[in-house]
C-alpha cells in the first residue's frame, strides 16, 4: 500500500478510536473495526497486533464484541489456520445492535445505583437535611430514569433500531 493510502488508514484508525473512546466503548474497539474495514484482505489477531500496537488479548476482547454487534465476521481462508477477520459494510445495523447493547447496559447499572441508593436511604433519620436532600435528588433520578425506561420500552424507538 502506498504511503499516503497508509497516512488515510492510519488517520480514519485514529479518528475511529477516539470516537469508540469518547462514547465509552474503548479506544481499540473503534481502532480494530476501521482498520480491518479499511483493509482489502481480511485480517488476523496477528495482524492487528502488529499493525496497532495493541495486545492480543484486548484484539481478541474487542473483536468477539465486534462480532456479536455483527460489524466484522469470521472468514474461513483455504490451507490456513488462523482465523480471519472482515467487516461489514452495514453500517446501520452495526450501530443499531451496537446502541441496543451498550444502552440496555447503562440502564441495568443505573438500575442497580438507583435501587442501592433507595435502600440506604429508606430507614434513616427524615429529619436530617443532608438525607432529605439526598433522598429528593436520588427520587428525581428515579422519575427520570423511568421515563426514559418507557421511552426505551416503546416500539417506535426499537422500530427505529431495528
Amino acid at each position: 500500500m502506498s504511503s499516503e493510502l497508509e497516512q488515510i488508514r492510519q488517520r480514519y484508525v485514529e479518528s475511529a478510536g477516539h470516537l469508540s473512546q469518547s462514547i465509552g466503548l474503548g479506544r481499540s474497539l473503534g481502532q480494530i473495526f476501521m482498520h480491518i474495514y479499511l483493509s482489502p484482505e481480511p485480517q488476523t489477531l496477528d495482524d492487528l497486533t502488529r499493525e496497532l500496537e495493541i495486545s492480543k488479548g484486548g484484539a481478541s476482547m474487542a473483536v468477539r464484541q465486534l462480532e456479536q454487534w455483527g460489524a466484522v465476521r469470521r472468514v474461513w481462508i483455504k490451507g490456513r489456520r488462523k482465523d480471519y477477520y472482515e467487516a461489514s459494510e452495514d453500517f446501520g445495523r452495526v450501530i443499531r445492535k451496537a446502541l441496543l447493547d451498550v444502552i440496555g447496559r447503562r440502564m441495568e447499572v443505573t438500575d442497580g445505583l438507583i435501587e442501592d441508593a433507595e435502600k440506604v436511604l429508606a430507614g434513616k433519620n427524615n429529619g436530617d437535611k443532608d438525607w432529605k436532600f439526598m433522598k429528593r435528588r436520588i427520587r428525581k433520578l428515579r422519575t427520570f430514569r423511568d421515563r426514559a425506561r418507557w421511552i426505551w420500552d416503546r416500539s417506535i424507538v426499537k422500530l427505529l433500531l431495528k
